[in-house]
């Protein structure tokens, strides 16, 4: 039977902490995943290694036993072949050195828990000889994966645009931790965001749920999104709406462009610069269009010279309406 080293299955010393394991298995589990590996076997082997040697590592009590049991490896395998069944010898107690652990004393250390491999399944309530052997259909049923979790999660719209990493403080079964998370530039409002591997652990290596995020894209003072298109209200001075000119538009990640306005613009027409919304989730270079709405500014003070060339202008017009 192979021994199975578990600190070199996750990449980490044997004087790890529990913060370095955990990252490493989170690392791992996210690159081996079967969602990110559809149809590649040996990342689907390496998967539930991961979670096998987290199952063990994860566990205080199950850490400790591992290290111990480790260190005796041989003269328990050494055991086995001599018959010695069920109960076998663990350091710590005895006028040898050792102790006898029953696999009724296992079974209350460790549950009944179904691991993976045959060395998983010797060390962590294996069975005796008159234990009936467990079929890979038992040992499938056992095994459950964990629970998916949802969580709201409010972003700017400017946020939105551009993608945003987020550190999230995720709270299941009394305990917290936190993941970073990366929001796609694009995301809209109520969508949802699927974050692999960051739900509930399973059991007996049934692999871990799925993180679910409940995207709220909060209102702009500025700019009104609708689908991937934006809108803005623009100020347009009297003189250029009826002449023709340019004016300035802001855009979401704050820069100017330039429009031109048309001769004889009207307050409240739409121009249209296209290209500049929001983008497409997954496709940054496919983007909505940017529309501005004229709001035509009359002026509030008027110099002689300008109240002279208004008085003119309306002669003008009662001359065209006689």
């Amino acid at each position: 039977m192979e021994f199975k080293d578990y600190y070199a299955t996750l990449g980490v010393a044997k004087s790890a902490t529990d913060k370095d394991i955990k990252q490493a298995y989170r690392k791992l589990a996210r690159k081996h995943h079967p969602d990110v590996n559809p149809g590649d076997k040996a990342a689907e082997s390496r998967f539930k290694a991961i979670n096998e040697a987290y199952e063990v590592l994860g566990d205080h009590d199950k850490r400790r036993k591992y290290d111990e049991l480790g260190a005796n490896w041989r003269q328990y395998e050494q055991a086995e072949r001599a018959g010695a069944g069920g109960a076998w010898n663990v350091s710590g107690g005895g006028p040898g050195g050792f102790r006898t652990m029953s696999e009724d004393e296992m079974r209350s250390v460790f549950g009944d828990a179904d691991p993976f491999s045959d060395f998983f399944h010797a060390f962590f309530g294996g069975g005796g000889p008159e234990a009936p052997p467990r079929t890979a259909r038992q040992a499938r049923s056992r095994a459950r994966r964990g629970s998916d979790v949802e969580q709201d999660l409010s972003l700017t719209l400017d946020e939105a645009f551009k993608g945003v990493t987020r550190r999230l403080i995720i709270k299941l079964d009394g305990h917290t931790r936190s993941v970073d998370v990366r929001i796609p530039a694009g995301v809209g409002d109520s969508s949802r965001v699927r974050v692999s591997g960051e739900g509930e652990h399973g059991t007996a290596g049934g692999g871990a749920g799925d993180l679910y995020l409940r995207v709220h894209v909060e209102p702009h003072p500025q700019f009104e999104r609708k689908g991937r298109d934006l809108h803005v209200r623009v100020a347009v001075p009297l003189v250029t709406a009826v002449l023709g000119g340019r004016a300035e538009v802001p855009t979401v990640d704050g820069r100017t462009l330039r429009l031109r306005v048309p001769v004889t613009t009207q307050n409240g027409q739409v121009l249209r610069l296209k290209g500049h919304g929001m983008p497409a989730v997954g496709r940054p270079d496919d983007r909505g269009d940017l529309y501005a709405t004229v709001d035509v500014r009359l002026p509030q003070t008027l110099t002689p010279e300008q109240k002279a060339h208004f008085e003119a202008l309306a002669r003008l017009e009662d001359g065209h309406e006689e």
